[in-house]
């Protein structure tokens, strides 16, 4: 695995899987990504924060973890796969986990988490063949 990393944040590359994933946070949040190839690349240790911070959240959510102190601390797992995608990542847990009701519901309203809808609706007709 090939690693980049700076303040907040961390990337990896891994060879085996020609899979690119990365980790930010900060005060009160935590959140890992599916990357690109092209975002890896731009990223540099000294970079500004908020550049690096604004390019890999251009990947696909995978997970976040919320304790801001603005309301009790919550967890987003977008993607159920993110241990397997992030094995070398430090998961930072601090609340409840949303319900995948809320987590549909938020993926198709917020633009921002557009690269996440095909995999909640595949994963949404899923679980109603099994209702």
């Amino acid at each position: 695995m090939v690693f980049k990393q700076g303040c907040g944040w961390k990337a990896c590359y891994d060879e085996e899987r020609d899979l690119y994933t990365a980790q930010r946070g900060g005060l009160g949040s935590y959140h890992l990504y599916e990357i690109t190839k092209e975002i890896f690349d731009g990223l540099e240790d000294g970079a500004d924060d908020s550049d690096v911070y604004k390019q890999i959240s251009e990947g696909r959510h995978l997970y976040m973890d919320v304790n801001d102190r603005c309301g009790p601390p919550y967890t987003v797992v977008f993607d159920d796969d993110y241990e397997n995608l992030c094995p070398w990542a430090n998961i930072i847990s601090s609340g409840r986990e949303w319900p995948d009701e809320l987590t549909d519901a938020a993926v198709e309203i917020f633009e921002s988490e557009k690269n996440n809808r095909e995999q909640r609706r595949k994963k949404r007709e899923e679980r109603e063949k099994k209702d």
